[in-house]
This record gives C-alpha cells, structure tokens and sequence, in this order.
C-alpha cells in the first residue's frame, strides 16, 4: 500500500498561504465595505446640507413676510381709519359714498362674477335718478368663472350687461354722469337713441368688472 509523505515545509507554506488569502479577503471585503459607507455618508451629509440650506432659507423668507405683515397691517389700519373715504364720505355712514375704504374697494371690484348684485347695484342708481328701467340684463355666469385660473397676479375680468332706460330729453342728458359716479367701473360700448324730445329710450351695452382673490400659493418643498 502507498504511503503519502507531507514535508513540514510544505505543510507550512500551504498554511500561510491559506492565512494569506484569509487576509486579502478580509482586506478586500473592509475596504469595499469602507468605500461604500463613506458614499453613503457623504450622500446623507450632502443631502443633511441641502435640508439645513432649506430650512434657512424658509427661515428668513418667514422672517421677511413676519415684517411685510406688519407694515401691511399698519398701512391698512391707517386706509380703514380715515376720518374721510376716498369718495369724500363717511367711513361710518350708510349713505351712497359712506362706509370705509376697505368696503368701498371690495364694492368697487368684487372678487366673484356676482351679475345678481350689478343688477341690484344698477337698479338703485337708475331709481335713484328718476329713470324708467325698462330692462337689465347680462349673463349669469357666476357657475362657469368659478373655474378661472387664480394666480399670484389676478387681473381684472369683464362683467358684460345691457340696460335700457326711457325719460324725457333732460333726464337723458345725466344718463352717463350717473353711471359714471357708480362706485364700479363702467366702460359704455355701444348706445342707441329712440323716440321724441319728451318720451326717449336708450340702449346701451357695457361692461364692469371683478378681480379674482389673490392666490397666496403657500406650499411645501422635497428636499431630494
């Protein structure tokens, strides 16, 4: 039967050998393992920098606005709190030109397509002045205009309507001073003149308007 003989030299470089791929395996396997853990931190630095960068950036936007908001208060204190309006009026009163600036304003360019009340508003001030309505009429479109796009910068949008009034010749004369002294805008179109010097109807299409609230746009940020 065959004997196998191992040298002990032999034996001993096979087990340094052995250690020796022990050690570049466990080398190897610390420095993947060290490579990947400092990516992972300097990602998770990074984006900690981009989170701190966010986070003062809003800070000192809120700062800003904390500040805008006080001198808007004090401004809007101060156009309130008038002891005139801006019609020459009584901010406490309830005549035609009375009440406050704020309510003058918000009567003079609505924030909602409200055709209803135009015609109230119409109504009185036709009334008021001795005219004979013999129609007011527009478009109710209050439904559709609620879905109008709202940004940070609304502008004014068109309120079409027609009236038709009669009088007398000198009644007619005053027909466009009385719409003028309206607190809403009016902007005449078209007008058109029918019958005698004692009994005269008038035609007219025209337009006002409102202006959409402003949209604040509050909103939040991922920071990736």
């Amino acid at each position: 039967m065959a004997k196998f003989h191992f040298s002990t030299k032999r034996l001993a470089i096979s087990k340094a050998n052995a250690t020796m791929v022990a050690f570049v395996a466990i080398a190897a396997f610390i420095a993947v393992f060290s490579i990947v853990a400092c990516r992972a931190l300097l990602q998770q630095r990074s984006y900690q920098s981009r989170v701190i960068t966010g986070k003062e950036t809003a800070k000192r936007q809120l700062k800003d606005n904390l500040k805008s908001v006080e001198a808007l208060n004090i401004a809007y204190q101060e156009f309130v709190g008038s002891s005139t309006n801006v019609l020459g009026g009584n901010p406490a009163g309830s005549g035609d030109k009375d009440g406050d600036n704020a309510k003058l304003v918000l009567d003079a360019l609505p924030s909602d397509y409200d055709f209803p009340a135009l015609a109230s508003s119409l109504e009185k001030i036709l009334t008021d002045a001795n005219f004979t309505i013999e129609s007011i009429s527009g478009t109710d479109d209050e439904v559709a205009q609620a879905g109008t796009a709202v940004g940070p910068n609304p502008q004014p949008i068109p309120i079409p309507f027609e009236i038709a009034v009669s009088g007398n010749y000198e009644s007619m004369q005053t027909l466009l001073s009385v719409l003028e002294r309206s607190i809403r805008p009016i902007q005449i179109q078209t007008m058109t003149f029918t019958g005698t010097d004692t009994d005269i109807s008038v035609s007219l299409t025209a337009q006002t308007f409102y202006q959409p609230a402003k949209n604040l746009n509050i909103t939040s940020e991922v920071v990736k």
